[in-house]
């Protein structure tokens, strides 16, 4: 199984990133299933959820809150890009 990292990453509405990685790929990533995890719960909070930035491996929030890049990959859908 191939690696990809994050190298931008942007808040959506209702909890979802998009997230491009370093192969160029978009893909949409669902936050919503795992706020019920008390590690995540914190993300609930709208002002912290979209506060996302990277850091050099994935993506990460205050207090240490992260998830690892396999699963952003694996566990998103790619983003239809017009053709045009």
């Amino acid at each position: 199984m191939d690696s990809y990292y994050p190298v931008g990453v942007k808040p959506l509405e209702p909890y979802r990133l998009l997230i491009t990685f370093d192969n160029d790929e978009q893909r949409i990533f669902d936050v919503a299933p795992y706020l019920s995890d008390s590690f995540f719960a914190p993300l609930r909070n709208a002002a912290l959820f979209k506060s996302v930035r990277l850091n050099p491996l994935t993506v990460e929030w205050a207090g240490g809150i992260d998830i690892c890049p396999d699963e952003l990959y694996y566990n998103s859908v790619p983003v239809e890009r017009r053709r045009g």
